[in-house]
């Protein structure tokens, strides 16, 4: 509670999802000058495994949201994301719902036997306060990830397949080869270890007509892409490459693969998210795709993980 008695911590089900779509959005908007969170961005959030439990709201008059954290365990780590409003009570905000995903991780921790690695993700470059919090609490710095807004209106040139490569569609039968490509590839951000987990979120995208998309070559399995359409906006949601198939312009012909589709099913843009495991050649994207912005989010870790 603020001084003006005015702020309490909610559970998210208790507020409007139209309240945490406009705080994401302002949250981007006031430190990039562009916001592309929209309302089924926000769904998937809130629909990850064990979501009512493990995030917070701190709100303000009218229930408008002004900060969120979630978390979600995944193997040995502890996967998190904290968003508050840049401005006065930025810090104050962060730090309140910092005490609580580090209240809860040690729960989680005594319940299990074994502590957990600990990460804060999807951290704007240009945030102030969320950065100050995590370095005062023992995080540092991690890797950091590009965002890149795309425009699809703009012909995407097909696919570069490696010899004796070819492209398919995955379905239910596919899913412990993906979940396997998922765990190999050499991206740095946060992997789903439970296989089970991982399926129920491959059904639930598939259900809600998702783009799944498996590179084989020579019949082994070297890369997948999943991506998802609504409304005009594109969201490609993980790019998986096996370590043995790097350096063949996997990763770029399993996006432009996923971006056309997504183009073919009425998007006009799509927001993609890649690290340094992801593309070989990250520079590729402007030279091959219509680039509208691109922006920095970085990983915090706990210094003693």
């Amino acid at each position: 509670m603020t001084p003006n008695g005015q702020l309490a911590v909610k559970r998210p089900a208790d507020v409007p999802l139209d309240s945490l779509v406009r705080l994401v959005r302002s949250y981007e908007e006031q430190i990039t000058g562009v916001s592309t969170c929209t309302r089924d961005d926000v769904l998937r959030e809130t629909g990850l495994p064990g979501y009512e439990e493990n995030s917070w709201c701190l709100t303000g008059p009218g229930d408008e949201v002004l900060a969120w954290a979630a978390l979600t365990p995944r193997g040995d780590t502890i996967d998190a994301s904290l968003t508050a409003l840049p401005g006065r009570h930025g810090e104050s905000a962060a730090r309140t719902l910092l005490c609580l995903v580090l209240d809860r991780a040690d729960e989680l921790a005594a319940e299990r036997g074994a502590p957990y690695r600990l990460s804060v993700g999807r951290v704007l470059r240009g945030d102030v306060a969320v950065p100050t919090v995590l370095v005062e609490a023992g995080f540092v710095r991690g890797a950091s990830s590009g965002q890149y807004d795309i425009d699809l209106r703009q012909p995407v040139l097909p696919p570069l397949l490696p010899d004796d490569g070819t492209l398919r569609q995955a379905g239910p039968d596919d899913i412990e080869t993906l979940h396997a490509l998922h765990l190999r590839s050499m991206t740095k951000g946060p992997k789903t270890v439970d296989a089970t987990a991982f399926g129920t979120a491959l059904r639930r995208l598939w259900a809600d007509d998702g783009v799944t998309l498996l590179l084989e070559i020579a019949g082994r399995p070297a890369g997948h892409v999943l991506a998802h359409a609504s409304d005009g906006e594109g969201r490609i949601l993980s790019v998986a490459v096996a370590p043995a198939f790097r350096g063949l312009g996997i990763g770029l012909a399993l996006l432009t693969s996923a971006l056309a589709e997504l183009g073919a099913r009425g998007a006009e843009r799509a927001l993609v998210t890649l690290d340094s495991g992801d593309l070989n050649d990250d520079e590729a994207l402007g030279r091959v795709l219509s680039v509208q912005g691109a922006r920095v989010l970085t990983r915090f870790h706990r210094s003693d993980a």
